[in-house]
């Protein structure tokens, strides 16, 4: 008799997505997009549908993330739901980052010269160039030959 396949169903907790009004900013970083949505709250991060320790395996990315809440003092005032893709996980995080500063600047304009001064309102739009023709890459040149 062939054995029966049993599935176990994913431990993951669906996390409960906030309700009510929101303040809604896009984050961008190289490839990566953020939509990120700001509920009043307690300081939840449901990111892709997982938790902020889920999301971020790495422990700078999860500073990196919280860092625009932490200037403001505003760590526990919001709960975040954000949708991200495209890109590596530190330039994912750094987009999340670019969204929630736009986002608090949304809630609160005094935050603005706060935030500037950082540089977390400038987009960093370093992107990969593009591959030139006779180019093996953007910038490297085939192999010269004198003889």
């Amino acid at each position: 008799m062939p054995a029966t396949k049993t599935t176990t169903k994913d431990k993951t907790k669906p996390t409960t997505t906030p309700k009510g009004k929101y303040i809604y900013a896009n984050g961008k970083r190289k490839t990566s997009v953020a939509k990120v949505r700001l509920y009043k709250g307690t300081g939840n991060f449901t990111i892709n549908d997982k938790t902020l320790k889920e999301f971020c395996e790495v422990k700078i990315h999860a500073e990196t993330i919280k860092s625009p809440l932490k200037l403001t003092g505003d760590l526990k005032s919001f709960d975040i739901l954000v949708k991200v893709q495209g890109g590596g996980h530190s330039s994912q995080a750094e987009a999340i980052r670019h969204g929630i500063a736009k986002a608090l600047i949304e809630s609160d304009p005094t935050n603005k010269p706060t935030l500037k001064h950082a540089g977390l309102l400038t987009r960093d739009s370093r992107t990969k160039e593009r591959k030139k023709f006779g180019l093996k890459r953007a910038r490297k040149a085939p192999q010269f030959s004198k003889r």
